[in-house]
């Protein structure tokens, strides 16, 4: 997955990568699933596996409508810091198994115990590798847009900011102040501002 917002995940229950494995090991014949470096992450000194923020050569300015201040040097963390999103692209990797029920006759048991053999009549795909990329795809989406829109619930119901680091986010005020706000309304998608109720 391309990079996209920070801060999306939790530090411990809903971990980023905790929420993506659970979606990738739900897929079918799914057997593995590993987040950046992975086991090889295992046999690297901590020093050099650190994923440490540097000041983001694109659109690193604040004030600047494109990608956030500060970066990582590296990534092998999968994208993830903490269980929180760091910015940088979420990679990982699954395992799928071969299809079991195939053409094939197979020993198997009914439930008294008596061996038969299983033939599987009907349409079974041998392969299930044509399928699998718009699965693993879709459900990646799915977890990414859910750890979205559990952010935006957080910072105050469905206006979030971009993330330039110019001020705080103030639900009440989501665009700043009278005087700025129209303006980064705009250019943040804001509809036009609305009259004050009294």
């Amino acid at each position: 997955c391309p990079g996209g917002p920070a801060a999306r995940g939790e530090p411990v229950f809903d971990r980023l990568e905790a929420k993506m494995a659970h979606a990738m090991m739900s897929l079918p014949a799914t057997k593995g699933f590993e987040i950046g470096s992975g086991f090889g992450g295992t046999v690297m000194r901590g020093s050099t596996h650190n994923d440490p923020f540097v000041a983001n050569p694109v659109g690193g300015k604040p004030g600047d409508s494109g990608r956030p201040a500060l970066g990582v040097s590296s990534n092998y963390a999968g994208g993830t810091l903490g269980g929180i999103s760091s910015g940088a692209p979420v990679y990982f990797k699954i395992a799928v198994k071969s299809v079991s029920t195939i053409g094939q006759a197979q020993q198997t048991s009914r439930l008294t115990g008596e061996a038969i053999t299983l033939e599987a009549k009907g349409r079974h795909d041998p392969c299930v590798l044509p399928r699998t990329p718009p699965l693993v795809e879709g459900m990646a989406a799915l977890v990414l847009i859910d750890a979205a829109l559990l952010q935006r619930t957080r910072l105050g119901g469905a206006c979030t900011t971009v993330c330039d680091g110019t001020r705080n986010f103030d639900p009440a005020n989501p665009w700043g102040d009278a005087a700025n706000g129209a303006a980064n309304g705009a250019a943040n998608g804001a509809p036009a501002a609305k009259k004050a109720r009294k």
